[in-house]
């Protein structure tokens, strides 16, 4: 786990002091690499690389970077885990192939991989997450690479004009605006989608002139010629419907026992490191089926980590304590204190390269703060929500969409009328109330959940449902922009029904933009390597070859999960309403944070962002501020782009 940076200059004017450009990038994203740092400069083909290094395999000197390919034709510059290099390198040695290995990394198996079989195919072969700018000598040709999934990032953009103009990359959205001639003017389209989804999706960034490599593209540019092509080497919306037109026929025992190896396959091997290993850890399904199996591979003690807050209703602590109990792991939880979070909150602009909207940021970072003084790698259960359907808008969806669509428009929206008057605090009495009544149905955060189903109250089809229930706002405060996510067309597509439909839209979408993006940027802010066993490929294949009935059922998500986790857990441990990783931030923007957030949302700080319809916003900070709404996911978004906007 490492960061890269670097550039390609387009005109050997562009050159000129390399060195210290390089430098500069590599200070930018010194956390992501804090053991070494390496430089690879070639005057002649305008190609400078640089890299810093987190030793996570090989910690000697072998697994330097920038790394040459045994016979000089390709360098390297290179972040991530390929978890199946060992397999790479049996098969390289089965057919005569390999070099004479001088370390045991997963880069030197990358370079010599490449000169074997050629980049694509190599890829091909890989399992792990990665991002890389590969220098191909021979054909001088600068390649970029981003995983399947998008686990690590890699930005690009052009920078510059004329005889200073150059190819600039790297791990961090500063690698290529830091450099001289780069022009940052803010996205209105990227603004647009970061304020209704609480992300800038792939390829946008919160810059014109740079751009996000989007998963599983392999990009080439050419130098001499200053052209720029990009391709796909792998696609999950193809391989989801591939997967799914050879369903799994098999029994529930069968399923459970494929499920245990597909899965524990994954895990044993991105258990492989030379430093310390532990686990995220909140009790819930996704991370407790990861550290179960942990559990069954580990010679020593598992080591997990979990944050608490003093509120109950966020509090997942105490349900991961007996999960680890029971498991019989090192467990270690930090109750957080509102002073901690206070005070970190304002930091979050350096560690996250460009705005990011989830709240949940924060305890993501604070966990792996936690961790990062016990472990350098840390495994955790993202992904099984995307999966194994288990978002609580899926099962919403299924069955609100259904009996929303048999409902007039117009009484829809006079009865959104008529609702969205409600007080916040209204609304949190009616849930009380309901979750009195509700038993194992009971709903946390009911108040923020109805106020997100009266926004899906006047959808016109499906597809609207979707948008509706994942955006922040509706429409967009972002005036005369209403984004619409890149896959907003998969069901017209593939004629999948609801619940796939947003499976597979959030793989796409959310996954890689948000999810994703929160634990790389909170793990390598403090150097700790995030590794995340459900985006095996493999396993992503077998998840889209099970029938729904084997991810939901008896009004249960993830219900093959829970099959497995009873063969380790008592079913009472996971039976329990899904809560998320949340914080009380509502309470502390009206408490305070009220100052900090009422300098950011003031009318004069928010004038001068493009096309932002400021009237709206502030009516939403006051209602806010009132008690009469839950803003904090309409504002949490602007407040983070305001807060970068100082920093940058």
């Amino acid at each position: 786990m490492c960061g890269i940076a670097g550039f390609v200059a387009l005109h050997s004017d562009a050159f000129r002091g390399a060195a210290e450009l390089v430098e500069r990038q590599l200070r930018l994203i010194t956390r992501r690499g804090p053991d070494s740092d390496g430089m690879w400069l070639d005057p002649t083909s305008g190609v400078a690389f640089g890299h810093r290094r987190l030793a996570i395999v090989d910690l000697s000197s072998a697994g330097h970077q920038p790394m040459s390919s045994p016979s000089g034709r390709f360098v390297i510059s290179y972040n991530g885990e390929i978890y199946n290099h060992h397999e790479l390198r049996s098969l390289l040695e089965g057919e005569g192939r390999a070099p004479t290995w001088l370390g045991h990394s997963d880069t030197e198996t990358l370079v010599a991989a490449f000169e074997a079989w050629g980049v694509e195919q190599t890829l091909q072969r890989c399992v792990g997450m990665f991002a890389f700018a590969l220098f191909d000598r021979r054909d001088r040709l600068v390649h970029l690479a981003r995983d399947r999934f998008g686990e690590k990032p890699l930005y690009y953009g052009f920078v510059g004009t004329g005889a200073e103009r150059r190819f600039a990359f790297g791990s961090e959205l500063s690698t290529v605006s830091s450099l001289p001639g780069f022009e940052k003017q803010l996205d209105p389209d990227a603004l647009g989608g970061l304020l209704q989804f609480g992300y800038i999706g792939s390829p946008s960034t919160i810059y014109r002139g740079a751009h996000h490599l989007p998963p599983a593209s392999l990009m080439t540019l050419d130098p001499v010629k200053g052209s720029v092509t990009t391709r796909s080497f792998w696609d999950p919306v193809a391989t989801a419907m591939a997967s799914r037109a050879r369903a799994f026929e098999g029994s529930d025992e069968e399923a459970t026992d494929a499920l245990e190896s597909v899965l524990g396959r994954a895990i044993q091997m991105q258990m492989v490191a030379d430093v310390p290993l532990g686990a995220f850890l909140s009790g819930g399904i996704d991370s407790t089926s990861v550290v179960a199996l942990m559990t069954q591979y580990a010679t020593s003690k598992v080591k997990t980590f979990t944050i608490g807050f003093h509120d109950k209703a966020h509090d997942e602590a105490p349900y991961a304590k007996r999960v680890a109990n029971h498991l019989g792991t090192d467990h270690v939880e930090h109750y957080l204190t509102d002073r901690e979070a206070l005070e970190l909150i304002p930091q979050l602009p350096l560690v996250y390269s460009e705005p990011f909207g989830d709240s949940s940021q924060l305890p993501t970072l604070l966990v792996a703060k936690l961790a990062r003084k016990h472990v350098t790698v840390s495994l955790s259960g993202d992904a099984g929500d995307e999966l194994f359907a288990g978002y609580n808008r899926y099962m919403f969806a299924d069955r609100a969409w259904g009996k929303l669509r048999r409902i007039p428009i117009p009484l829809r929206k006079a009865l959104v009328g008529a609702v969205g008057g409600v007080s916040q605090a209204t609304l949190e009495r009616v849930g009380c109330v309901y979750n009195v009544f509700a038993g194992r149905h009971a709903v946390n955060n009911f108040a923020d959940k109805a106020a997100k189903a009266l926004r899906v109250m006047d959808s016109n089809d499906v597809g609207d449902f979707y948008q509706a229930a994942v955006a922040y706002w509706q429409p967009s405060p972002i005036c005369g922009r209403e984004h619409v996510h890149a896959a907003a067309s998969i069901e017209l597509q593939s004629g999948l029904g609801p619940i796939e439909s947003m499976m597979l839209r959030d793989t796409v979408n959310y996954l890689p933009g948000d999810i994703l993006q929160k634990v790389d940027r909170a793990c390598m802010g403090v150097s700790l390597e995030g590794r995340v066993p459900f985006l095996d490929h493999r396993v992503f294949e077998f998840a889209w070859s099970l029938p729904m009935r084997l991810k939901i059922r008896d009004g249960k998500s993830k219900w093959l999960l829970r099959r497995l986790l009873e063969r380790r857990l008592p079913p009472q441990l996971m039976d329990r309403p899904k809560m998320g990783f949340a914080m009380p931030l509502a309470g502390w923007l009206r408490g305070e944070l009220r100052p900090w957030a009422e300098e950011l949302l003031s009318a004069a700080a928010l004038q001068d962002i493009p096309e932002l319809d400021v009237h709206r916003v502030r009516a939403a900070w006051s209602s806010h501020c009132a008690g009469e709404r839950n803003m904090t996911e309409q504002l949490w978004p602007l407040l983070s782009l305001q807060a970068w906007r100082l920093q940058a």
